[in-house]
């Protein structure tokens, strides 16, 4: 994935989108029989297709939308009936008006309809996102979680409480023993937690862990932003972010500054191999930390509906 900056992944006017999309290719890439992840700029984009028509997961940013279809079209000839986002950012929904245009119906959990609606801002970046146009919101949400019976398979869209945001769906194709996890799952690098829309450390630690509960060795998943992966590489990434919450709890239980723990270096260890991404190691020590400190959202953890 470019490094685009985290301003950037959130929310990119169209103006934007032109100048800095242009260069940008879409690359299809087989997980199994029927069922493809596309990456291109932003979040990676799931796709099954068969005798039925497209089931898409996500669209990235709507200056993409055109090189996407034509991406899509390579492998079906179908069009994609239904778009399911895994959260509200940019980089997973930018295309939603473009793809409603053409026929999709727009499916999500109603947090992320709700903070499409309005502006939304990030504590920690001071970034304002303006509310979408409503041809851009999903029409069809869900508070807990939605199936899909499509193309020979079961797909099911699970809600997972407060962790990358307070809207997150995480998508099992129980045939194909396929996950998509959204930005739950960065797949080699430190990952984005998004605190000011109701995110937690806690939370991801506990959606990976309940993924990794659902999964086998031959399980593909695919992450919001990195490589395809396997049940391997997951685990090591939740082993990583439980780690990380050990080694940090010290510093939260006596109430040592941000300051303080920002120069001791406590993931100093991690960080050559983990921050190396657009979330950069003190950003990430800073979000982590934080979600430790801060009052934790209600209900941090997984809904229990796979």
């Amino acid at each position: 994935m470019r490094a685009y900056s985290l301003a950037l992944l959130l929310a990119l006017p169209a103006a934007v989108h032109a100048q800095d999309m242009s260069a940008v290719k879409i690359t299809v890439v087989p997980v199994t029989s029927g069922v493809y992840m596309l990456q291109g700029a932003g979040g990676n984009i799931g796709l099954s297709v068969g005798s039925d028509d497209a089931f898409m997961i996500d669209d990235q940013y709507a200056a993409l939308t055109p090189r996407i279809r034509a991406a899509i079209a390579t492998v079906t000839s179908k069009p994609v009936r239904f778009l399911v986002n895994t959260h509200w950012h940019g980089d997973h929904s930018g295309g939603n008006q473009n793809m409603a245009a053409a026929g999709s119906i727009l499916v999500a959990h109603e947090n992320v309809r709700r903070r499409m609606s309005t502006e939304q801002f990030n504590e920690l970046f001071k970034s304002r996102t303006a509310p979408s146009p409503s041809s851009a919101l999903p029409v069809i949400t869900f508070s807990d979680e939605i199936s899909f019976h499509l193309n020979g398979d079961t797909i099911r869209v699970s809600h997972v409480r407060n962790a990358h945001t307070d809207g997150d769906a995480v998508i099992t194709f129980r045939r194909a023993n396929v996950v998509h996890m959204g930005d739950n799952f960065f797949n080699g690098n430190y990952p984005f937690i998004d605190l000011s829309s109701g995110g937690s450390l806690d939370g991801v630690i506990a959606t990976s862990r309940r993924v990794l509960d659902l999964s086998t060795a031959d399980t593909r998943i695919i992450p919001g932003h990195g490589p395809l992966a396997s049940r391997a590489d997951l685990q090591r990434y939740h082993d990583m972010l439980a780690d990380v919450r050990a080694r940090l709890v010290p510093y939260a239980a006596r109430k040592a500054p941000l300051s303080d723990v920002l120069a001791a270096r406590p993931l100093a260890s991690y960080d050559a191999g983990w921050g190396k991404g657009f979330m950069k190691p003190d950003v990430f020590l800073t979000i982590a930390y934080t979600s430790l400190t801060q009052a934790q959202p209600a209900g941090s953890a997984v809904t229990h509906g796979h």
